[in-house]
């Protein structure tokens, strides 16, 4: 099965509808498969002592997506081939996204909260859940609870949650760890912006799905620190796995088309020498 490339916008839309359409094209352009917004509130993400205390917190009002946008985020993702996803992060924003996903996405810090899992489950769309900071039985328990809730399409995605994560610490071999103990699809979801890295969570431990953050230009309100990827560098990564994937083939030990003009010139059993003799007695070069 082809990888599925989930372009995560995050909060580098800016509340700016047209910012938030061109990363939509630049993440499709870059052979992205799906598009993923945050559905948040910061009044209901951060408890009230925190928000009382910290300026850095309650400037986060500012990242947060009008639900004016998400029509015309979901019909653009349509025009441009791409599945349109988001997190929510407050139980309303599951029912609110509804009419527009085509799958949720459970963030890691929300790995916990068994009624946010439940009401995405409930819709019967896909859900796809990250699991960042998590311990093992943590993981078992929050894709139990998506099973019993009635989830029948779930995709687990490895995460280590430092933005950027540095690459020696990816501990990528918990991609098959996850996959063993739960037997769902698992993924990967980079904050090392190493081609690397993806690389070797495709091709080594058969990641399923990679998650990505993207930035239109570098003036994000996420780029900063290092953790997204501009539509180029992500463009030629996903083009190095869909070059790899094509060459797959059909695992039938046969010749193939590139081959077939040099099957006559083979070496003759007969007489060990190049080409059969079948060829040699037809043979007439191109310079006579």
């Amino acid at each position: 099965m082809p990888v599925t490339f989930i372009a995560e916008i995050s909060s580098n839309h800016g509340r700016d509808l047209g910012r938030s359409l061109a990363l939509i094209d630049a993440a499709a352009e870059a052979g992205a498969d799906a598009v993923k917004f945050q559905l948040f509130r910061i009044a209901r993400m951060f408890a009230p002592e925190i928000l009382s205390q910290s300026a850095k917190h309650r400037a986060r009002a500012e990242w947060e997506l009008p639900l004016s946008f998400l029509p015309k985020l979901a019909e653009r993702c349509q025009q441009r081939g791409v599945a349109f996803a988001c997190t929510p992060f407050y139980l309303e924003a599951v029912a609110e996204l509804e009419p527009y996903v085509a799958f949720y996405k459970v963030a890691s810090y929300e790995l916990l909260c068994d009624p946010l899992l439940e009401a995405c489950a409930r819709t019967g769309k896909p859900v796809v859940l990250s699991t960042g900071m998590a311990t093992l039985d943590e993981v078992r328990h929050g894709a139990k609870i998506l099973t019993y809730a009635g989830a029948r399409d779930v995709t687990l995605l490895h995460c280590v949650s430092a933005y950027p994560t540095p690459p020696e610490q990816a501990n990528l071999k918990a991609i098959e760890t996850i996959r063993s103990a739960t037997g769902m699809p698992t993924g990967w979801s980079d904050h090392t912006v190493s081609p690397a890295v993806i690389h070797r969570a495709i091709h080594r431990f058969g990641a399923t799905a990679i998650e990505f953050h993207i930035d239109l230009d570098g003036e994000g309100a996420e780029f900063a620190p290092g953790h997204c990827w501009l539509p180029g560098q992500i463009a030629r990564v996903i083009a190095d796995v869909r070059l790899g994937e094509a060459a797959d083939g059909t695992g039938v030990k046969a010749p193939t088309p590139a081959e077939l003009p040099d099957r006559e010139w083979r070496a003759d059993p007969a007489d060990l020498m190049r080409p059969m003799r079948a060829i040699r007695a037809t043979y007439r070069s191109d310079a006579a």
